[in-house]
């Protein structure tokens, strides 16, 4: 059986692969990292089989700040070209709509905390249908948003923030929110962005977002989607 080789790109230290690491280990995968914070080169597109893009507190557009996004974004249209299996979460979705075509600007409300998202069922096969709840409270800490690219099927929804996330191709999967979070992983973004828990209809406190007990459902739910994505591999 051929060896799963997975890459991802990391913008900051404290968002890796959370949860994910977990079922990489499961399926004795090979994985990779490309830590743009740390100017790391971008690998061959021969050289992996899977992206996975994860977030971080910069926004697409600020190029004058992080000079790596230009590179970036031309990798993962590349990526996608080249018929990869792509996983963009937060941030990576936002980068992952920008290679579709699509513009990403400030949504009306930050989401910032647990909420809840609807997933579209009638925009699914089957296998996803069977695999995704009708709703899940997931773990969100974004202020941008997109429209759906064209060609793409909406994935799932929430009431702050209409495109949560879509499937292009039945291979290319972008999530504004987190199903890989964990308790540390949380821990690690309210310490590094706890400036952004400001007032709002939907931004909890640092201490509402700890007590949160959803852990284990997101996780299971990534990897119920990570299972899906390695049967077109």
């Amino acid at each position: 059986m051929k060896t799963l080789r997975i890459h991802y790109l990391q913008h900051v230290s404290f968002e890796g692969l959370g949860s994910i690491e977990t079922w990489t280990q499961k399926n004795n995968a090979t994985v990779s990292v490309t830590r743009l914070f740390q100017n790391d080169q971008l690998p061959q597109q021969d050289a992996f089989d899977w992206l996975i893009i994860m977030g971080g507190p910069m926004n697409i557009y600020q190029d004058h700040l992080f000079p790596w996004l230009a590179a970036e974004r031309a990798f993962i249209k590349e990526s996608i070209n080249n018929s990869k299996v792509v996983l963009g979460i937060c941030l990576g979705a936002q980068l992952i709509a920008d290679a579709l075509g699509e513009k990403v600007y400030s949504n009306a409300e930050k989401e910032i905390g647990w909420f809840p998202v609807s997933f579209m069922k009638d925009n699914l096969d089957d296998d996803l249908k069977e695999i995704l709840p009708e709703e899940l409270t997931v773990m969100h800490w974004h202020g941008d948003t997109f429209n759906l690219p064209k060609g793409a099927s909406h994935l799932v929804q929430s009431k702050a923030c209409k495109t949560q996330g879509f499937i292009y191709n039945n291979k290319v999967v972008a999530l504004q929110f987190h199903l890989e979070t964990t308790a540390e992983s949380l821990k690690g973004l309210i310490e590094n962005c706890g400036d952004e828990i400001t007032d709002g209809e939907f931004i909890q406190s640092a201490d509402s977002m700890v007590a949160g007990t959803n852990f284990s459902a997101i996780n299971a739910t990534m990897e119920n989607l990570l299972n899906h994505l390695k049967h077109s591999f």
